[in-house]
């Protein structure tokens, strides 16, 4: 019951916020491998993107990824989410009766490994499938999906089962990183709020609160692997699926941070914490939310 009460969790999160997706994936895309100025800037901020795409490619455009996006939530927020539970219930990231900072951050760590590695081929095709745009607004490498079965079938027939998992090698630090801070701070933030006695023990918003807390630990931490995970997903690749701009995650981080500087990890990342702020408040409110109906009820 916990894998399925996180997946919906996080499925609820993404219909708000797949928009956020679409746009932040786009300006993460924007000037790859290009110094500043250099490049076409389609996307100058996050309120500009959302106005271009929706002029040009429809406001259908704004909600593109959508399907795989929301299985990609699924599966791996709740194998991420779902791990987390038992093992938080199961009393193993507490000291004396507290929360330990460090146990919780190796618990978020391992299960967002597991999470990672699931939801890969869904990341996979959600990426090729948001960035996919009219020719007078493209950023980076466009591949020509015609909806997630296609790219699924398009991606096994030509690379092999393996295929599906490439870019896995960005998957794994990116959601390891985000999944530990994510969840070490919303555990640590809730028990904070409990003591201060801002709001009552067992009030919605001590897990509201403590989301938002989260959230700005997670964009801080999360938005380099993001590029890179995006930029990897998103490369094009040669006959036998070897990519053609990285050789992997290592490489990417470093051509990316020789090429465009320290900001180039950090680009988009006011997209970043629009759509990645909001999904963590959202699914953390509604997987804890769900939680304590289940416990009461069941």
């Amino acid at each position: 019951m916990d894998f399925l009460l996180s997946g919906v969790a996080a499925c609820g999160a993404c219909l708000v916020t797949n928009p956020l997706e679409v746009v932040k994936t786009r300006m993460q895309l924007q000037g790859e491998l290009k110094s500043r100025g250099t490049y076409q800037v389609y996307y100058r901020n996050v309120f500009h993107a959302f106005y271009t795409i929706g002029k040009v490619d429809g406001l259908a455009g704004l909600q593109k990824g959508l399907v795989p996006g929301l299985m990609y939530q699924f599966f791996m927020n709740g194998v991420r989410l779902g791990s987390y539970a038992i093992i938080e219930s199961s009393g193993y990231i507490h000291t004396d009766g507290r929360v330990s900072g460090v146990k919780t951050v190796f618990a978020g760590a391992a299960s967002g490994v597991m999470g990672a590695v699931i939801g890969s081929p869904l990341y996979l095709i959600k990426t090729h499938l948001q960035s996919q745009s009219t020719s007078s607004i493209a950023v980076g490498h466009q591949y020509k999906h015609q909806g997630m079965i296609h790219a699924m079938a398009a991606i096994y027939k030509e690379y092999g089962l393996m295929g599906l998992w490439r870019g896995s090698s960005a998957a794994v630090p990116r959601v390891c990183v985000g999944s530990g801070a994510q969840l070490s701070t919303f555990s640590s933030a809730k028990e904070l709020v409990v003591d201060l006695q801002v709001f009552p023990k067992d009030s919605w918003f001590v897990a509201l609160s403590a989301g938002m807390i989260s959230s700005v630990v997670v964009v801080l931490a999360m938005t380099p692997f993001d590029v890179v995970g995006t930029r990897l997903y998103n490369q094009p690749v040669d006959h036998q699926g070897k990519g053609l701009l990285y050789k992997g995650f290592v490489d990417c981080f470093s051509k990316t941070l020789t090429r465009e500087g320290l900001m180039g990890l950090y680009k988009g990342l006011e997209a970043s914490y629009f759509r990645i702020g909001p999904h963590t408040i959202l699914s953390l409110f509604l997987w804890e939310e769900l939680r304590k109906f289940h416990q009461q009820y069941r």
